[in-house]
């Protein structure tokens, strides 16, 4: 048997160059013991918590593979709840940078997520149109509201009811009693998607943002304030229209009528609208913590702010304007009857300011800061986020831009890449910078303005860079000052590709105009100082009939490479420039190709997904591979090697073997496009671009990989997708309703559920050798010793039961119902003994009572039906009651104390605060004497 090849793994070692990923929202964290401070923004699978006020990442809170969707911190402040593509939610502490919890529930994207006011429950939306409600501190999922038909927009918990307020891409705006987990009410004042939500005015308003200019605003009135909810007249008066709205009476009758059960909870009369500046759809609609102000932007780069009136700012404004009535009334000399004067909505809610950033808002957070400024973030398309101060005191507040978080990366896609030949500096280049980053710290050191960026390269010697731009012209920069040092018109068309020569003397460059052009490296005299300088020299020129996408030299420099738009790679000599070879067979135009290090492949990738391996000796086809999903649009070899690797528009970096055509591995990390990549003079590391705006660092590890193993692992990783792809288990007896069971069957529960079944198996086992053991001690009449299962052993030489407890423990809370619905009836009957046993010992009651009254509601039929197991749930039933009840009492005393200490500890700072104020008073009075004698002294 021959000898495998072995190749070495890369794996990823850094995400940089990227600000914020615009996908998910932006929202000011607790961190340090400041609020306004700290920033938590969506980086692809990351969170980055940056320090607006220098400019610096604090934090980063590492996620695993999909990208993040959504983001909301915890009313203490402590956590931040982040919602992925895949429908998962983690809860990381801010303090360890760490995830505590997972909840597994939607089948699509997170797209809104709420806490509530005391940080108990978290509320999910997604893009698979359900609402999920989950207990944060037991880690677990409470239940799933289904009712909307179109992808969740936003999630808002009241703060004096149990109830939930929910809007859609389908027009909807759904009110939930959470008591009894139904929709009671469902506005239907919308004609398109509803984009957002927000509750004002101590939650006696509501306000929804949807696809046209106009913030709706509706009136909530909680019926049971109403002295005798069944009588139809103190109901109507109470929820009667305002003035304001009298066209709309009628209507409201009708709903009174028709929808009478509903209004029992609840009733909402739209009050009107706000008109916004913006023509477009709302995309973001929110207030600060404190309901206070209220912003919303549209697809635009304008921010709107506006002042919410409180019930006292309401109040003396009437007063004033009831003052100004009357007198007006007296110098009229008219006697008006006093009528009762209403504020008009855009008084209530006006209008402070417009914020223009500098490009288009995708998100922003809002918080008051205790100097009574008005703090606002804004994350932009662009990799940009933008803190503004509005300062409230002024006559006219004007948003003042405080600081901006940009140097982290580009404004937009980086189209070339290239890395110097010490392997320590990377050069990025895009559409208006060029930047130099340091590849082990990840800093940016050097910031260049440029053109349209395209192809770049290192001169030999590291101190200068060549920039190829869209618009034909060659820039040469010099890194130590940072400054361009000459431009020269290449090409009449972009310039696409640029090779530097192997003899290190000059380079060659392809562009658009169906030119192929030879450069040469000068000194040459500086006209502003003494030394001389470097330049450019174009020596000779090869006309061709198509645009040139791309050039290579072969390393011996005999050979040139040119790929043509004709779907072709013409191969030239270099002295003569005389025509050698034609390699044709791609579809669609060759975007990319190298050639190897000894000279004699060269491979060839092209917009019809395929990469094929040529020999340069006679241009034969060794071998074609179907590389990518989509076009494959950079191709290097790694150096002193025949592997080498691709990128292609399907966010995949795969290495290949051009000698066995074998696929070694595949880089995943990228969320969209990968345009291009870079491999460093010694192969160790490979760095890619995306139009994530996202840059990537792969580092060779010298971890050997087999691809049996390899090939392994990947089934088993499509298998785990089918799994959490399947039908989800359904509960006998149980049809599809509004409500459901918050989880969903995942690898993580059915591996669970694994666990159980063996913890049971064993216990079984265990239990039939410990009978044989007893017999056989009686028939030798003396004690045989007894082999204890290794597995019990490990555990510390517990018992059967007290193992399957120990595994039942383990089992992830948010997971525990999931794992439990697909368990086998079979194990439920040992499980329920065991369940008894516990109990009564008093171990983990509560854990033990879910599970017990889950596996009840599932099973109930078949368990109402087995005589075997009426003794079982009549001692449960016994047990059960009596621990539960002490547990309950235990909760109680602890509550009265913790009560008592909370009591004792008011009093002892009332006693400070009094004792603190006569101190104040008596040495006001002591200065006041001083003074007074003073005076008289003087007089």
């Amino acid at each position: 048997m021959g000898l495998t090849r072995q190749y070495l793994r890369y794996e990823p070692a850094a995400v940089f160059g990227l600000v914020a990923s615009p996908r998910a929202g932006v929202a000011f964290v607790a961190l340090r013991g400041e609020r306004a401070r700290y920033v938590a923004v969506p980086a692809c699978e990351h969170v980055f918590v940056w320090d607006t006020r220098k400019g610096e990442k604090v934090l980063i809170l590492k996620g695993l593979k999909q990208q993040v969707s959504c983001l909301c911190p915890s009313p203490d402040g402590l956590h931040l709840a982040v919602g992925y593509e895949d429908g998962a939610i983690r809860v990381f502490n801010l303090l360890s940078a760490e995830s505590t919890i997972t909840f597994n529930g939607h089948r699509a994207a997170v797209t809104a997520l709420q806490y509530d006011h005391l940080g108990g429950r978290l509320v999910s939306g997604s893009k698979d149109t359900e609402v999920i409600v989950w207990d944060v501190i037991n880690e677990s999922g409470l239940y799933r509201l289904r009712g909307h038909k179109d992808v969740i927009t936003q999630v808002l918990f009241l703060k004096e009811k149990n109830l939930l307020v929910t809007c859609a891409k389908d027009t909807l705006v759904k009110w939930w009693d959470l008591d009894t987990q139904h929709c009671f009410k469902t506005l239907v004042g919308h004609r398109a998607e509803v984009w957002g939500l927000a509750l004002l005015s101590k939650e006696r308003r509501l306000i929804t943002g949807s696809a046209d200019s106009e913030l709706r605003v509706w009136d909530l009135t909680y019926i049971q304030e109403v002295k005798d909810p069944d009588e139809p007249e103190s109901k109507k008066s109470k929820g009667s229209p305002s003035p304001e709205t009298e066209e709309n009476t009628e209507e409201d009758e009708t709903l009174e009528l028709d929808e009478h059960p509903e209004e029992r909870i609840i009733k909402c009369s739209k009050v009107g609208s706000i008109m916004r500046e913006g023509r477009d759809r709302v995309v973001t609609l929110g207030t600060d913590r404190m309901a206070k102000f209220l912003a919303c932007h549209g697809t635009d780069s304008v921010l709107e702010v506006f002042s919410v009136l409180s019930e006292e700012e309401i109040q003396k404004k009437l007063e004033k304007k009831m003052k100004k009535a009357r007198k007006k009334a007296k110098q009229s000399s008219e006697e008006e009857p006093e009528r009762s004067m209403e504020l008009s909505l855009q008084e209530e809610i006006q209008r402070i300011t417009n914020i223009k950033a500098s490009s288009k808002i995708k998100s922003f957070d809002l918080i008051l800061s205790p100097k009574g400024e008005l703090k606002m973030v804004l994350l932009l398309q662009n990799n940009v986020i933008e803190l503004y101060n509005l300062d409230l005191s002024a006559q006219m507040p004007q948003a003042v831009r405080v600081s901006r978080i940009t140097i982290g990366g580009h404004r937009s896609d980086v189209r070339t890449l290239a890395f110097s030949s010490d392997n320590i500096a990377i050069l990025s280049a895009a559409a208006e910078s060029v930047k130099i980053w340091n590849r082990s710290t990840l800093q940016c050191i050097r910031t260049m303005e440029c053109e349209y960026a395209l192809c770049s390269l290192f001169v030999p010697g590291d101190r200068q860079v060549i920039i190829g731009t869209k618009t034909g012209k060659l820039q040469l920069y010099d890194l130590a000052s940072g400054s361009l040092i000459e431009t020269l018109d290449a090409h009449d068309g972009a310039v696409w590709s640029i090779a530097l020569s192997p003899d290190q003397h000059g380079f060659v460059t392809g562009g658009a105009d169906k030119c192929v052009k030879f450069w040469e490296f000068e000194l040459v005299k500086d006209e502003n100082s003494v030394q001389k300088r470097l330049s450019m020299k174009h020596v000779r020129i090869l006309q061709l009939d198509e645009d040139v996408l791309c050039v290579r030299y072969s390393p011996n420099q005999k050979l040139l490479a040119v790929s043509l738009l004709d779907c072709t790679v013409k191969v030239f000599y270099v002295d003569t420039l005389k025509f050698f070879l034609s390699l044709y067979g791609h579809k669609l135009p060759v975007l990319c190709m190298d050639i190897c290090y000894d000279g004699t492949l060269i491979a060839t990738g092209s917009a019809d997904r395929n990469v094929k391996i040529w020999g340069l000796d006679f241009g034969d086809c060794h071998r074609s591979l179907f590389a990518h999903d989509d076009s494959v649009m950079y191709l290097q070899f790694v150096p002193k090697s025949h592997l080498f690797f691709t990128a292609g528009k399907d966010t995949k970096i795969k290495q290949w073997d051009a000698d066995k055509f074998e696929h070694i591995q595949t880089l995943e990390g990228h969320h969209q496009e990968v345009w291009c990549l870079a491999l460093s003079p010694n192969g160790d590391y490979v760095v890619s671009a995306s139009h994530d705006k996202s840059l990537r660092l792969w580092e060779r590890t010298r971890e050997p990989l087999i691809l049996e193993e390899e090939r392994e692992m990947q089934q088993e990783a499509e298998y785990e997708e089918s799994v959490a792809k399947e039908e989800q288990p359904v509960v006998a007896g149980e049809r599809q309703g509004e409500t459901g069971l918050p989880g969903k069957k995942t690898i993580e529960t059915i591996k669970a559920a694994e666990r159980i079944m063996e913890a049971i198996e064993l216990y079984r086992e265990e239990m039939a050798k410990q009978k044989e053991h007893n017999a056989i001690c009686k028939a030798a009449g003396k004690e045989v010793p007894f082999p204890v299962n290794p597995i019990l052993r490990a555990y510390g030489n517990i018992t059967p039961s007290a193992y399957v407890l120990e595994v039942f423990k383990k089992v992830k809370s948010s997971e525990l119902e999931e794992s439990l619905l697909v368990l086998p009836f079979s194990y439920v009957h040992d499980l329920l003994r065991l369940f008894n046993e516990y109990i009564q010992q008093g171990s983990d009651v509560e854990l033990l009572c879910r599970a017990l009254l889950f596996l009840l509601k599932i099973h109930f039929g078949q368990i109402t039906g087995n005589q075997m197991l009426v003794t079982v749930i009549e001692n449960l039933k016994k047990t059960t009651i009596s621990r539960v009840s002490e547990a309950r009492d235990v909760l109680g005393f602890n509550m009265a104390g913790l009560q008592f200490l909370k009591r004792e500890i008011e009093a002892k700072d009332e006693v400070t605060f009094f004792a603190d104020a006569t101190e104040c008073f008596e040495e006001k009075k002591r200065k006041r004497k001083k003074k007074e004698k003073m005076v008289l002294a003087m007089l």
